[in-house]
């Protein structure tokens, strides 16, 4: 009998840990939200489906540690009829970043690096990089930078690497091969990507101007050198198995391509079609059966919203999340403040930026409900997540378009779930 005893009680602690692994669930009402108001986000999202404007979502929402919404709508798979359904995996897109810059400050907490160290200390090409500056008669100059580009400036994006500066090194970076898009479908290593990215001029200097571009692409070949491991090693090893991301990956494994949901494109005029060679988009296929060589830190990974939203709470929850702590409170912080100063974010009203996310600094110069000191990010896919420190509560919205031409779905969504918090 003692044996049989000391046995259950085995098999009871083992177990335990498996059930810790999920987020607890809760009513609504039990954090403080209305089910009945909640209910105006499932005709929202029903409305876009019969409209013909998505094809279908997945949304996750916690308040509190808790998940309280967790619903799927639409379809996957329009053309055979597949059903969106909760653990149905999408392309993130830039919603990568946030986690190649969480690995970024897990390297500098082990004293691996320092954010304000120039990056050519690690990636030597990039200790002395050129500039093009425009002059006012349309000529251009390409220059020296005025300083090194530091991990600093990758992570907020003021490093001035973008994608060519349009009308004058654009056609040059396109003919290099760096352009809009996945870098998952290259066929060098990510070394060797951002090394011949190096040669070519920056659309800004270091530290003057916000430039969206390729720099966090940078960083994900930064910690391969810092860490001496494969990208997909080491988030494999310190991000995903520690938060149990179990369906977040750079390349599909091919057991898991029926539950991956297919791409879509808004078409002029209204509706949807399945995009493919008639779009600007050539990504359909390309986390399945691409060349599975280059993981891209900016914008290559799949994931799921229960596994996002996993990584949403670890951030909420100062950097740990069930016993696994991957940051200090201290980094955490550092991330949330703002890296940008006078630099102004175009089209972001209210909003400056951190080591990973876009901060909103003025609720009223923004416009959309939501709080001060809310973190957010969204992917090129038309995904988009947000951390509300102030009200203890993470979104995950995953759909699958490109181009969106114009959609309001993330603005109403916002409104419709803060319209129904009601402590």
């Amino acid at each position: 009998m003692k044996t049989l005893f000391a046995l259950l009680a085995v098999l009871a602690i083992c177990a335990y840990p498996l059930q810790a692994k999920e987020l607890p669930v809760a009513e609504p009402e039990a954090v403080g939200v209305s089910s009945e108001r909640l209910n105006r986000v499932d005709t929202l999202m029903q409305d876009y489906i019969d409209d013909q404007a998505i094809a279908g979502a997945v949304i996750s929402v916690t308040r509190q540690g808790k998940l309280f919404y967790h619903k799927a709508f639409g379809y996957a798979d329009v053309e055979n009829g597949i059903p969106m359904k909760t653990d149905t995996i999408f392309r993130i897109a830039s919603m990568t970043k946030a986690i190649t810059s969480v690995a970024v400050m897990m390297l500098q907490e082990e004293g691996k690096l320092r954010i304000l160290d120039p990056v050519g200390k690690y990636l030597p090409e990039y200790m002395e990089t050129t500039v093009v500056e425009v002059n006012e008669d349309g000529s251009h100059d390409i220059v020296p930078a005025k300083r090194p580009i530091t991990i600093r400036d990758l992570l907020s994006h003021s490093s001035g690497v973008g994608r060519g500066t349009p009308g004058v090194t654009q056609t040059q970076w396109q003919k290099a091969g760096f352009t809009a898009g996945s870098t998952n479908r290259y066929t060098k290593p990510i070394r060797e990507f951002v090394r011949e990215m190096a040669k070519l001029p920056m659309n800004a200097h270091p530290g003057e101007r916000w430039t969206y571009g390729f720099s966090t692409d940078i960083l994900g070949a930064l910690i391969e050198v810092v860490s001496g491991k494969p990208l997909d090693v080491f988030f494999k090893e310190r991000i995903f198995d520690p938060l149990d991301m179990k369906d977040t990956h750079f390349f599909l494994p091919v057991e898991k391509s029926d539950r991956f949901a297919k791409l879509y494109a808004a078409k002029v005029g209204g509706g949807i079609v399945l995009a493919g060679s008639d779009t600007s988009d050539r990504d359909q296929g390309v986390f399945i059966d691409g060349p599975r060589v280059c993981f891209s830190g900016g914008g290559g990974l799949v994931s799921t919203a229960r596994d996002y939203t996993r990584f949403l709470e670890m951030v909420i929850n100062e950097g740990t999340l069930f016993g696994e702590r991957l940051l200090s409170r201290k980094s955490i912080e550092l991330m949330a403040a703002d890296h940008l100063g006078d630099i102004e974010i175009p089209g972001r009203s209210g909003q400056s930026f951190g080591l990973a996310f876009a901060i909103v600094e003025d609720v009223g110069a923004r416009g959309w409900i939501g709080s001060e000191g809310e973190l957010t990010w969204g992917g090129a896919y038309h995904t988009i997540y947000w951390i509300d420190p102030q009200e203890d509560m993470t979104i995950t919205y995953m759909t699958q378009l490109r181009p969106a031409r114009g959609l309001n779905d993330r603005e109403r969504l916002r409104t419709m779930i803060y319209q129904a918090i009601i402590d």
